[in-house]
């Protein structure tokens, strides 16, 4: 994907980083960034949304593709729900769109 799918993405920035709002797909066939759906990130993950499982996957795969280790992606707001906000610490919002956007 290009840069400028991202452009719309809706990120803010925190005293720590970037707030990024995802929108979360749990129980699919495989693990992957969709995308952007409107101001969110989709993200598809194949684990269940139990016991945190579905949360856990979307963080290890949002660290992997911003390069960052994943205790520097924390969950905020969301946590029961499919659209949630994590912060992403360490780094500006045009950092983060950019790796988003990848090579």
């Amino acid at each position: 994907m290009t840069e400028g799918a991202f452009g719309q993405l809706h990120l803010t920035a925190h005293a720590e980083g970037t707030l990024l709002g995802v929108k979360v797909v749990p129980g699919a066939s495989r693990d992957r960034l969709a995308g952007p759906l409107g101001a969110r990130l989709k993200i598809t993950v194949s684990r269940p949304p139990e016991k945190g499982a579905a949360n856990k996957a979307v963080t290890r795969l949002l660290a992997n593709a911003l390069g960052v280790p994943p205790r520097d992606v924390r969950l905020t707001t969301g946590h029961t729900r499919a659209e949630k906000t994590f912060l992403v610490r360490g780094l500006a919002p045009d950092d983060v769109r950019r790796r988003l956007a990848g090579p």
